[in-house]
């Protein structure tokens, strides 16, 4: 193998690929990352047998060929090379780069070592707008459950229907929902579950390149495949593993109506609860109180070794007086995930789930348990 490459476009690609190979004892060629060529491409893979990443760079290539590497080790040096071209070539399972006053020799492996790369073919795809996507999975990725005696909801739900997509997670304790809507209706509906960790990757490796998000999926796989700018060629694949089992019946516990709702401005809301917060406790209990006649809410909390903190927060009050507590830590997870100034608070009773969402905006959701017997 022998190519030329510009600096900047390798070391975009390690960075992406990097990130998922990690100390693995019983297989150590998991450290390393694939290199091999295509046509006019350098091609970079890792995995870890759940998750595979691949990148593609324009290249100038002379002589094809593969071989692997430390990815973390040689995603450092390139780091510190000065001019802007790096040569790359391998004589004899040895990987030697130029660039500049830098000569290199890194110690290779042989690559029918790493492990086989998974294919999707003949599945159903759909394209979506990168950024709204990216937007939608980062408004959800934090509710996951880290439990695994329930691994369904352990990741990231997808249920694509005919015009729009459902993103969904929970811990069972809450729930957020984001609605995508489709730019070409799907003949077909499909679910799926990801694993929190491919749906981590694909935020930190896509978060705001504009462009087409095509998702390609079969039974048991799902391929996020992400287009080049110069080309159509694919700049970045990221090939899952998918949870397998069925995913809860969600729907059921979002309230259909409310007793009481609250609507004020999140910045007000969002400070109030932080200093609660400090006087919450162990548990991470507020006590809210909202009254139609007081025209908003109280929030109070108090620790034996600390104090208490008492605060007003003014805003629009519909139905019933409501006295109710929740783990603020929580409330402020959904309320960080709001982008418009104003928010809706509404309460199913004492007893029952609150939901957060946006001001005039119907495609976000977030759904709480409160916390009973205060």
């Amino acid at each position: 193998m022998k190519l030329l490459i510009l600096k900047e476009s390798l070391k975009s690609g390690l960075n992406i690929v990097e990130r998922i190979a990690g100390k693995n004892l019983s297989l150590p060629i998991l450290e390393n990352v694939l290199i091999s060529t295509k046509e006019n491409f350098l091609n970079l893979t890792t995995t870890d047998l759940e998750t595979t990443i691949s990148w593609w760079g324009l290249a100038k290539i002379e002589k094809k060929g593969k071989i692997t590497s430390p990815v973390k080790f040689l995603s450092n040096l390139i780091s510190l090379l000065l001019k802007n071209s790096v040569d790359l070539e391998v004589k004899n399972s040895t990987l030697y780069i130029k660039s500049g006053n830098f000569q290199n020799q890194i110690q290779g492996f042989d690559p029918e070592d790493f492990p086989v790369i998974p294919k999707i073919e003949s599945a159903p795809y759909i394209k979506i707008n990168n950024l709204q996507f990216i937007e939608g999975l980062s408004q959800v990725i934090e509710v996951i459950s880290s439990t695994s005696t329930r691994p369904e909801i352990s990741g990231v739900y997808f249920n694509f229907q005919k015009e729009f997509l459902k993103i969904v997670a929970t811990d069972s304790f809450r729930l957020a929902e984001k609605t995508l809507f489709l730019e070409k209706k799907i003949d077909k509906e499909y679910s799926f579950i990801l694993p929190q960790k491919a749906a981590r990757e694909l935020i930190n490796s896509l978060l705001e390149k504009k462009g087409k998000l095509s998702i390609y999926f079969n039974s048991n796989q799902v391929m996020f495949e992400f287009p080049m700018t110069e080309t159509d060629h694919p700049q970045l694949q990221i090939i899952s593993k998918l949870i397998d089992g069925e995913y809860p019946n969600y729907q059921e516990i979002i309230p259909k109506k409310y007793e009481t709702q609250f609507i004020t401005i999140k910045k007000e809301f969002v400070n109030q609860l932080k200093a609660a917060g400090l006087f919450s406790g162990k548990i991470n209990e507020v006590k809210l109180k909202i009254d139609p006649e007081k025209k908003g809410m109280e929030i109070f909390s108090q620790s034996a070794g600390i104090g208490q903190n008492q605060s007003f927060l003014t805003g629009k009050v519909q139905g019933k007086k409501t006295g109710i507590s929740f783990n603020w830590r929580f409330l402020l997870d959904g309320l960080f995930n709001i982008k418009t100034k104003e928010v809706v608070f509404e309460l199913s009773g004492e007893d029952g789930p609150a939901v957060l969402k946006p001001i005039d905006d119907p495609s976000y959701l977030y759904v709480v348990m409160p916390i009973k017997g205060t």
